[in-house]
C-alpha cells in the first residue's frame, strides 16, 4: 500500500465522491468539500453502462447497482410518428459487454457513494478555492471557510465550469455550448406501458425509460441559442416541441407539472486539456472532460476516473497518460453524434434514418459496435480486481 496520504477532493458530486471512496479504500485519509448545503445531486437520472459497473465493483456497490436495473426488455430508436428505426437488445448488449445497462437516479448513486464514507469525512456548505497546486517539495493549499487545509493531494471534481481547472490551465478557453440544451423530468406515469426508447426528430431528441422503482425518466433536447427559457413554464414549451409525437411521450407530458421540468443547456469541453493534473493536483469527470450527453458517459467516465486516480495517486503523469487520450476520444465521439441525432437537415435525416433501419435489419451487434471500447474498459487489475457477478468475469 502507498504511504496513506491526506486527501482533499473539491465537489462532492458523483465523481468526488467515487474518488474519495476508492482513496479511502486504499487507507488514505479523504475529505470532501461541497459548496452546496447538501449532497442532494441537481439532476435527474443517470444510465451507468458496463465500465462504469466495474468502477463501481471495485468500490464494493457494483451489484448493489445492478440490482436497480430496470431494462429487462428490447427497446430501440423511433422517428417522431413512432416508426420504429432499430431495435436494441438488453441480452445482446449484456452479452456483448459482460454486464447490463442500469438507470438509475443520481440521488440514488450519490446515496450508495455517500455512505461508503464516514459522516465527517464530507463537508457541504464548504466553499473552496486552490490556493496553491504545491509540488514535489510543498503541500497543496485550499482555502475552506474553515480556513487553509493541506493536502498531499487535491482532487478537483468541481464540474464543467472548473474554477480549478482555471487556475491549473489559465490560457486554456474553458467550456463552449454545444449547441443544444436537454429538459429532464423523473415523475410516476400511471397505466402507461412503454418499450425504452429514444426519438429522433429534426434538431430534437425524446427519450423515454422506466426506472425500477415504477417512475418514468423522460429527457428531451434540442437545437437552441443558449440561455433562453420557456415564456410561460418548461412542460408548456415540452407541449410545445413534443406534443404531436408519438405515445407514450403525450402521456408523460400530461403527468408533468411545470416544477417537475428541469432545463440546462449543455457544455463541452472542445479543446482537450494538456493534462489532467498539475503538482499535486488532479482534475476529474466534467472538470477534465466535460461531454455532451450523446453517448451517456459522462458521469461513466468520472466513476473510471474515480478509480484509476486512487491506482496512480503516487504518479499523477500516469494518471493523464492513462485517462487522457481515452476520455478525449470518447468526447469527440459524443460530439460527432450529438451533431448526427440533432440534425436539422432533412437530407442528412434521411440518409441517416435509412443507414439505422439497414443495419437493424442486419442484428443489434452492428449498432452495439459504436460502443465497443467504452463500455467493454476495465479497471486496473493491481491493487484492484472487479469482480462481475453472474459473468464469471474476474
Amino acid at each position: 500500500m502507498a504511504q496513506p496520504k491526506n486527501v482533499v477532493v473539491i465537489g462532492g458530486g458523483i465523481g468526488g465522491l467515487a474518488a474519495a471512496a476508492a482513496l479511502r479504500l486504499s487507507g488514505h485519509r479523504v475529505t470532501v468539500l461541497e459548496r452546496a448545503r447538501s449532497l442532494e445531486p441537481v439532476g435527474a437520472a443517470i444510465s451507468l453502462a458496463p465500465n462504469a459497473l466495474r468502477a463501481l465493483d471495485v468500490l464494493g456497490i457494483g451489484d448493489e447497482i445492478r440490482d436497480l436495473a430496470a431494462w429487462q426488455g428490447d427497446g430501440g430508436l423511433r422517428t417522431p410518428r413512432g416508426r420504429w428505426l432499430s431495435r436494441t437488445s438488453a441480452a445482446a448488449a449484456a452479452e456483448r459487454f459482460g454486464g447490463p445497462l442500469v438507470l438509475l437516479h443520481r440521488a440514488t448513486l450519490v446515496a450508495g457513494l455517500a455512505a461508503l464514507l464516514p459522516p465527517d469525512a464530507v463537508r457541504t456548505g464548504a466553499a473552496s478555492t486552490l490556493l496553491d497546486p504545491g509540488d514535489a517539495h510543498r503541500p497543496a493549499r485550499v482555502r475552506t471557510p474553515d480556513g487553509e487545509l493541506e493536502a498531499d493531494l487535491v482532487v478537483a471534481a468541481d464540474g464543467v465550469r472548473s474554477a480549478v481547472r482555471h487556475a491549473l490551465f489559465p490560457d486554456h478557453p474553458g467550456a463552449v455550448y454545444s449547441g443544444f440544451t436537454t429538459w429532464r423530468v423523473v415523475i410516476p406515469v400511471p397505466g402507461v406501458e412503454f418499450a425504452s426508447h429514444e426519438t429522433w426528430g429534426r434538431g430534437r431528441i425524446w427519450g423515454t425509460h422506466p426506472l425500477k422503482d415504477g417512475r418514468v425518466y423522460a429527457y428531451a433536447a434540442a437545437m437552441t441559442p443558449a440561455g433562453q427559457h420557456a415564456p410561460d413554464d418548461e412542460r408548456a414549451e415540452l407541449l410545445r416541441r413534443y406534443g404531436d409525437w408519438h405515445d407514450p411521450i403525450p402521456a408523460v407530458l400530461a403527468a408533468a407539472r411545470p416544477e417537475d421540468v428541469l432545463r440546462h443547456d449543455v457544455h463541452h469541453l472542445a479543446d482537450p486539456l494538456p493534462a489532467f493534473h498539475r503538482g499535486r493536483v488532479a482534475l476529474l469527470g466534467d472538470a477534465a472532460h466535460a461531454m455532451p450527453p450523446t453517448l451517456g458517459q459522462g458521469g461513466n467516465q468520472a466513476l473510471e476516473d474515480a478509480v484509476v486516480l486512487a491506482h496512480h495517486c503516487d504518479d499523477l503523469p500516469a494518471y493523464t497518460a492513462a485517462r487522457l487520450p481515452r476520455t478525449t476520444s470518447i468526447a469527440r465521439q459524443a460530439v460527432r453524434i450529438s451533431r448526427l441525432n440533432m440534425t436539422g437537415n432533412r437530407a442528412l435525416m434521411a440518409v441517416r434514418d435509412t443507414a439505422i433501419a439497414a443495419l437493424s435489419q442486419v442484428g443489434p451487434a452492428l449498432l452495439l459496435r459504436g460502443f465497443d471500447g467504452i463500455a467493454d474498459w476495465r479497471p486496473p487489475r493491481s491493487p484492484y480486481a472487479a469482480v462481475v457477478s453472474g459473468t464469471g468475469e474476474r
